[in-house]
């Protein structure tokens, strides 16, 4: 039970509850297969704090005594989890290199729940400096927080049922198209291969709705960014280099601008993503001092005694449990790296090593989570170039190991490759719980929850997340694998930033990394920055520079629907803002969009599933070719998303407006 002050004095509510915990756990399964599964996919997560949420509420609401703090600590559990799968862009890396075959269940658990567990730890002082402290709007904590206001009664029940069904709606159109393009009845996917200049290049599209919710969520401004980085990846780059290399004998023009993309461009890619991320810190570097300063102004007024005055709503977990837990965790991370000390060439410099690498873990640790802290508050979690934080990390420990261990070769490499592998993905757990969580505590300050409550339900979900994420790898590696990996299959899943990290790994320490490709990709980088500035400085707009680096990294089919999506989701928003009830229009359209990222990717978990029982590839397949699969599966998805679309906005528009004086404080809010 938790006290709020209310109007009428002190109010209990629950808040942290035994039925919340156990739901925010069910919902942690769920959600975190999708954002594994996409996430291999098209290296993109989706936020699941609002789809949390509404579940959360759907089912609460048969308890007469449940409030919105219960709600918002099950959709705090659930976000922590969901954004922890993003260690996918990591771990499948280790099998890359082939270090692992598989994910060594308690292992992998390990390095999921200590990076995550710090990642709560090092953002707790942050929570004053960077959420009350300053006006950053955190776009998806306030989201989240209207709509558990939503379905706590403000604006009305309509309004809440409203919202469930539409995510429901666009879940089940965008598993139903997935699961008719596994039949071969529609097509998956369209591509076109072509001779462009002197060189070649390739059109192509994956017909995915996830793409389409994705676009929406991410805004127009990303969506721009990352068509400007396609455009410059498959108009000038790919032609570039397919007009200076020769094909391989008999090689196809497809395979010839497919493998150009994978051995040249994406390095490219790589450092444009590199400058981008280390400009975005060296921009926010002096905010965040001034805010931790800030936080420790507030902790030593705690210390001095005061600390019981302060309201439920301003109290965290004790600095020295804070502390405790950081320094502690420093042990089992000692443990893990030690199994490395035995293999050459770490053998040779065990202590030393280790020693350097705990160090670097604690130090990058606490940089980390004020930086990704700080992005989510600026640009929501979503957004936030957490990948690119993982890059600066990778080269950071590469770069150690190589002055370590100069002029190492062969599978001394391999083992140099896959301890640094191992170190950022502790890392990344870090940057990608620090990320989420300044956003979740957003959230709670909204409905008045206690933070120090929400940062336990950050840990359980953390743990939540830890021992359901590595089944999943497991299933999907044996159903598809992953692409780079020995042995790898036509079907193998990209996992493009676990292939970015530790290519990079791979040319620092292998000395074969092509500095001129990421010199020029650097160049590219300068550039996008310098453009984002002059568009920030006249108020024109942005051109986010990380944004642009994915778009030349990713392959085009799983980028070219982001860009539209983002088009619909812009002129969905006007058209939303001058609605009658412009609020619930505009988290309607945030519902759907989550809708078919949610949709399609439990169905490919499913599908995984059904690929690893029967081993095979296409165990749904009706026909093995059709040749109208791709014009009618086109017309189909255009229409899916048209009626969606369309749907969307007939709800949104038949929904009662809001009176002007109808507000109610959070606190004084309890559903029934």
């Amino acid at each position: 039970m938790a006290t709020v002050s209310g109007k009428s004095g002190i109010q209990a509510v629950k808040e942290l509850t035994l039925r919340g915990i156990i739901l925010g756990a069910i919902i942690t399964l769920v959600f975190t297969a999708a954002n594994v599964y996409l996430g291999l996919k098209i290296g993109l997560t989706f936020a699941t704090s609002i789809p949390a949420a509404v579940i959360s509420m759907a089912v609460l609401r048969f308890f007469s005594d449940s409030t919105i703090q219960e709600n918002n600590i099950v959709q705090t559990i659930a976000s922590a989890a969901g954004t922890l799968s993003a260690i996918i862009f990591v771990l499948p890396g280790l099998i890359m290199v082939g270090w692992w075959t598989g994910f060594p269940y308690w292992l992998s658990v390990a390095v999921i729940a200590i990076g995550g567990i710090l990642g709560v730890m090092y953002s707790v002082p942050l929570r004053r400096a960077l959420v009350t402290g300053t006006d950053l709007p955190y776009p998806e904590g306030v989201a989240a927080a209207e709509v558990l206001k939503v379905g706590a009664g403000v604006g009305g029940a309509e309004e809440n049922k409203r919202g469930l069904r539409m995510i429901v709606w666009s879940s089940i159109a965008a598993a139903g198209y997935a699961a008719l393009a596994q039949t071969k009845l529609l097509a998956a996917d369209a591509a076109k291969a072509f001779k462009f200049g002197s060189g070649a290049t390739a059109v192509s599209t994956s017909l995915s709705m996830a793409l389409i919710g994705v676009g929406h969520l991410v805004g127009l401004a990303v969506g721009i960014a990352m068509f400007v980085g396609l455009l410059i990846s498959w108009v000038y780059l790919v032609p570039h280099y397919t007009a200076i290399s020769a094909a391989a004998p008999g090689m196809e023009i497809g395979d010839f601008v497919n493998d150009v993309f994978r051995n040249k461009v994406r390095f490219i890619g790589a450092g444009t993503i590199g400058v981008a991320a280390i400009w975005t810190l060296l921009r926010i570097i002096g905010p965040i001092i001034s805010g931790i300063r800030a936080a420790l102004v507030a902790n030593s007024a705690r210390k001095a005694g005061r600390g019981d005055e302060l309201p439920l709503t301003e109290r965290d977990l004790p600095i020295g449990i804070v502390g405790g837990t950081i320094l502690l965790s420093m042990i089992p991370i000692a443990f893990l790296l030690y199994a490395f000390a035995n293999t050459p060439p770490i053998s040779s410099e065990p202590a030393l090593t280790l020693s350097i690498s705990i160090v670097y873990i604690l130090v990058i640790g606490v940089i980390i989570a004020a930086v990704t802290g700080y992005m989510a508050g600026l640009i929501g979690a979503s957004n936030s170039p957490v990948s690119g934080v993982g890059i600066l990390a990778v080269l950071g420990i590469s770069v150690i190991l190589a002055l370590l261990f100069p002029g190492v070769t062969g599978d001394l490499t391999k083992s140099l490759v896959a301890f640094a592998l191992f170190v950022t993905a502790l890392i990344f757990g870090i940057a990608t719980i620090a990320n989420n969580n300044l956003q979740d505590l957003k959230t709670g300050q909204l409905v008045d929850a206690t933070p120090w409550r929400q940062q336990v339900a950050l840990v359980l979900g953390v743990i939540f997340g830890a021992l359901v994420i590595p089944p999943i790898l497991d299933l999907l590696n044996s159903a598809f694998g992953f692409q780079g990996a020995p042995g790898a299959k036509d079907t193998s899943l990209a996992a493009p930033q676990a292939a970015l990290i530790s290519a990079i790994a791979q040319g620092v320490l292998g000395g074969d990394l092509d500095w001129g490709l990421i010199g020029w990709g650097a160049v590219i980088g300068a550039i996008c920055v310098a453009v984002d500035e002059i568009l920030r400085a006249t108020k024109k707009g942005s051109l986010p520079p990380l944004a642009v680096g994915m778009g030349i990294y990713l392959p085009m089919a799983l980028t070219l629907l982001i860009p539209i999506g983002a088009l619909l989701g812009h002129l969905y928003e006007k058209w939303a803002a001058r609605s009658q009830n412009p609020e619930f229009a505009q988290r309607l359209g945030v519902l759907m969009a989550t809708g078919l990222i949610v949709g399609e990717s439990l169905f490919g978990v499913l599908f995984a599933g059904i690929v690893a029982a029967t081993n095979s590839d296409a165990p749904m397949a009706l026909v093995s070719e059709n040749a109208w699969a791709v014009p009618i599966g086109i017309l189909v998805f255009a229409a899916a998303i048209a009626w969606l679309y369309s749907k969307t906005v007939s709800d949104a528009r038949s929904a009662p407006a809001v009176p002007e004086d109808h507000v109610i404080p959070p606190h004084e809010i309890t559903p029934r």
